[in-house]
């Protein structure tokens, strides 16, 4: 077996293990956004510890269909030797590749940019969207619930918003140590609960390593992705020729 053949022979085995575990993924998530009971079901004494807050339907129909497009590519371009499938695969792979990379330049070197991103974002929404739409509500609720935390910033970030307007001038409960219902600004301003942005920065701090450490291994498969599928490439025309 030849250096191309068995490159060639990898490259469509590692791609279809990455196209059978999106496919598993969108599965999954299409089953939770439809049937969600009976994914909470499932994990039993795991589902009371906030695991149903977060949105995984949509998560794992999302991440499910990117590796089911990758893993497509990547095995259809090896197999079939398709230069522009190939290329295609390069692509996808570089664009995310320097997308992490940069997140992670500017969350680590530019915390402070990175948090005026985020409030940027999270901000608007709190004020807008917060209770009335229903995953952004439940995402929020649960953060705050886990987490001890009030909004993004602090309560602040409900003054005003649409969720005060149509609770008669309350607060989600979270924004109050004592308070198991809705809870007034005063309230509020009183127990000074921090917000949820500073206990995110403070646990991914804590867990900086395996972070860091899962990013580097995501990395090096990228890269090696990347050389595996421009050496395919590349040797194509001698192949032809």
């Amino acid at each position: 077996m030849g250096c191309f053949t068995f490159v060639k022979l990898m490259m469509v085995l590692f791609n279809l293990l990455i196209f059978l575990g999106g496919l598993t993924l969108l599965a999954m998530g299409i089953w939770v956004s439809l049937d969600g009971g009976s994914f909470l079901q499932l994990l039993g004494p795991f589902s009371s510890q906030g695991m149903q807050f977060v949105n995984v339907g949509f998560f794992c129909i999302a991440i499910g269909a990117v590796l089911v497009l990758l893993g497509l590519l990547g095995c259809c371009g090896a197999q079939k030797e398709s230069k522009c499938l190939l290329l295609m695969f390069f692509s996808i792979i570089l664009i995310i590749f320097i997308a992490e990379v940069a997140a992670g330049v500017v969350a680590l070197a530019y915390s402070s940019f990175a948090e005026g991103i985020l409030r940027a974002w999270a901000t608007p929404a709190l004020k807008k969207d917060y209770g009335s739409d229903p995953v952004l509500t439940k995402l929020w609720n649960t953060t705050m619930t886990e987490m001890k935390c009030c909004g993004f910033t602090n309560h602040t970030d409900f003054v005003g918003s649409e969720f005060e307007k149509e609770h008669g001038g309350h607060l989600p409960s979270s924004c109050c140590w004592t308070s198991s219902a809705l809870c007034s600004p005063d309230e509020a301003e009183r127990n000074a609960v921090p917000g949820c942005f500073r206990y995110i920065l403070e646990t991914l701090k804590e867990h900086a390593n395996i972070v860091g450490g899962i990013a580097a291994g995501i990395g090096v498969l990228e890269i090696a992705a990347m050389i595996v599928s421009m050496y395919l490439y590349c040797h194509l025309d001698k192949r032809i020729s």
